[in-house]
């Protein structure tokens, strides 16, 4: 593919999990600008999947939004029927949705336990399995949203560096198990200041050899590269972190 077309994913359509806001909605509008319909999910941010839509709708792609808990094996299933049903063809699925929560080991519960992996680790597994005919058919891709926390352990989040490290290895056995037709890539993330004030996280930004923090469209960008690069590119782990983890 060229990649020095100005729409490189034109005729290409893309479902990105957990778009309406934040990262989410951050890659969905960049797919959106490279040319392709977007199909996004949303759990209970309904207002902000809509203002999302209208703003895919508003740079000449086709634009849907799906309400989908992603913790309900049949809510994915039906999910991406509305997609194919929308679009046609599925070419390109961003297993972007996941949770985030500090707590300390000892007291982690087992519903805590559970709700993290059901959303960071599983669903990522049954959203890929549900597309998997259909991505098998247009040779498409997976992006998984994985973290840093996955590659590095911090003590006191080991509910999600441990669901971030197994979405890690689910994409290599996914890139494995799944060629040739399709390609299945990682992006993790360190550092994403959004909606925060930028000043509470200085302190991260001072430990980073690039100096700052990451924006959501930083890893909009890393997702962008491996939707449009060489389909020969599968297994990789990227990770946008500025260098925090070296």
């Amino acid at each position: 593919m060229n990649l020095n077309n100005s729409r490189p994913l034109a005729g290409k359509t893309a479902l990105v999990t957990g778009a309406a806001k934040r990262i989410g909605r951050a890659i969905a509008l960049q797919f959106a600008r490279a040319g392709a319909n977007v199909a996004i999910t949303y759990r209970g941010s309904q207002a902000e999947a809509e203002g999302t839509v209208r703003d895919l709708a508003a740079l000449d792609v086709d634009a849907l939004a799906v309400r989908c808990d992603l913790r309900n094996p049949e809510d994915i299933g039906q999910a991406v029927t509305a997609v194919i049903e929308e679009f046609g063809q599925l070419d390109l699925l961003v297993n972007n949705a996941g949770i985030f929560a500090s707590e300390p080991l000892e007291t982690i519960s087992v519903l805590g336990w559970d709700e993290m992996f059901a959303t960071n680790t599983r669903a990522p597994f049954l959203v890929a399995q549900a597309a998997l005919p259909h991505l098998r058919a247009t040779r498409g891709r997976i992006i998984n949203i994985g973290s840093l926390g996955g590659l590095h352990p911090w003590a006191t989040h080991a509910h999600y560096c441990t669901s971030k490290a197994a979405l890690h290895m689910l994409s290599q056995t996914m890139a494995k198990g799944w060629a040739p037709e399709i390609s299945v890539n990682c992006v993790a993330p360190g550092m994403i200041v959004q909606d925060e004030v930028e000043a509470a996280y200085e302190h991260f930004a001072q430990k980073t050899p690039m100096q700052r923090n990451g924006t959501a469209e930083d890893v909009a960008a890393a997702a962008l590269f491996f939707a449009i690069g060489p389909h020969f590119i599968t297994g990789q782990l990227l990770a946008i972190d500025g260098g925090l983890g070296l």
